[in-house]
């Protein structure tokens, strides 16, 4: 159970360690770590799947460290934990390419090296089993390579301890986040200030413990030196009654926007954890913008001309919208969930339409996404920013609009403006 005190994994750096089999990748990592957290064997191919652990390194701070297979695995099966392992970089802060001292880069690790720097992805290498690999000649030699020479290169050795330090440090140095840090909520708060959270507490609701989205906004909140009322949607009117003055905001969950719009006056700002949820992870513009297709769709149910979605129907009514509804994590779906009752049922009514949905979840959003109408996204509070960001730019790239949960109820409930207003800085 994650507490008030966890960093969550989305908040932590996420570090990828990379290879071609049997470069002593596992023994590096259970190095860098201190920990037994990689199989290590002379069996090539022994880590099949990216293996991720949560942890404290020093002096790097929170981190999730991701063991992935082998880069060069081979066969049907081997490539498909090579396109889990290059689907890793997207989500990744930080990449470390380990490379056998005694073997040399391979084309494996070349065309590693050329994707990093394709997906920007800071990086270093680690030159392994330097204690076995002679000279310090052909050390220096290997080091020499024009193309190790754009990035940081230490030689170290899991079993002598060689360079481990160096390569902690090196680590630490490229996780460190330049610019302004993100905020949920508290950079638009005054200290002193008061805000409501409404918590709906209904059969998809975890039991004994509140949402990683609303336990983040009341952290935030109060490490603000603000105060945090929470209570659910029926017991609103009552908990805004009891105030000596208006709330600074109220924050709602999204599945109630449309009745809490309704109990909140007009001059209290209102907004929803899913849309402060795009505002931290950096991609709010993308998702509102991508919420303008709902109304394309609906346009294009009455068969309008000159609409994208019309042009797909051959008359009104014909037209059936292929919509992704995309989760960031993996759950027990309850039979009022959200994403696949609640939001298709109002897509529904509002566009007139009867969409295709399919539905994705944890890491298995899809790559190729043609074909489809609109994505329909989870507030990611699981996803990184680095991996929300990816998958709001991959949808981009293949012309497929990109929305959130909250932001598409929000739009369809027609207080999408008033919800974003409320993001605006007090004046």
């Amino acid at each position: 159970m994650t507490t008030l005190n966890d960093t969550p994994s989305a908040d932590r750096v996420h570090i990828g360690f990379f290879g071609v089999r049997n470069a002593g990748k596992s023994s590096l990592i259970n190095a860098v770590t201190g920990q037994d957290l990689a199989v290590v064997s002379d069996v090539a191919g022994t880590t099949t799947d990216p293996v991720r652990k949560a942890m404290e390194l020093l002096p790097a701070g929170p981190v999730l460290i991701i063991d992935t297979p082998g880069i060069d695995d081979e066969g049907e099966l081997g490539q498909k934990r090579v396109r889990k392992a290059r689907r890793v970089l997207n989500s990744v802060d930080v990449a470390v390419l380990a490379v056998d001292s005694m073997r040399g880069l391979t084309e494996a690790d070349r065309d590693l090296l050329a994707l990093f720097q394709d997906k920007r992805v800071p990086y270093l290498v680690a030159l392994t089993k330097s204690d076995l690999a002679g000279t310090n000649t052909q050390k220096a030699e290997m080091g020499a390579d024009p193309i190790l020479q754009a990035g940081t290169c230490i030689s170290t050795s899991a079993e002598t301890g060689e360079g481990v330090h160096e390569l902690k440090e090196a680590i630490a140095k490229l996780a460190h986040r330049d610019g302004p840090e993100a905020y949920i909520v508290s950079d638009l708060l005054a200290l002193g200030d008061c805000v409501v959270l409404v918590c709906p507490i209904d059969e998809s609701a975890p039991k004994g413990r509140l949402i990683l989205p609303q336990q983040q906004t009341i952290r935030d909140i109060i490490d603000a030196g603000c105060t945090a009322l929470v209570c659910q949607d029926s017991e609103l009117e009552a908990a805004l009654g009891q105030l000596a003055n208006p709330p600074r905001m109220v924050i709602t969950d999204s599945q109630v926007f449309g009745p809490v719009s309704k109990v909140v006056p007009e001059h209290v700002p209102l907004t929803s954890f899913s849309i402060l949820m795009a505002r931290y992870k950096g991609t709010l513009d993308v998702q509102v913008e991508g919420a303008s297709e709902l109304d394309r769709m609906r346009e294009g149910a009455r068969g309008l001309p000159g609409e994208p979605s019309a042009a797909k129907a051959s008359g009104p009514g014909d037209f059936r919208p292929r919509i992704l509804m995309a989760e960031g994590c993996t759950h027990h779906r309850q039979c009022e969930d959200i994403g696949t009752v609640k939001l298709p049922n109002l897509v529904r009514q509002y566009t007139g339409t009867d969409p295709i949905f399919e539905f994705s979840s944890g890491n298995d959003f899809p790559e190729d996404l043609d074909g489809y109408d609109l994505v329909i996204h989870c507030g990611g509070c699981m996803v990184n920013e680095r991996e929300m960001a990816w998958r709001a730019r991959h949808a981009a790239a293949q012309g497929i609009p990109f929305t959130n949960y909250g932001i598409a109820i929000a739009k369809m409930t027609g207080i999408l403006d008033r919800s974003l207003a409320a993001l605006e800085p007090r004046a």
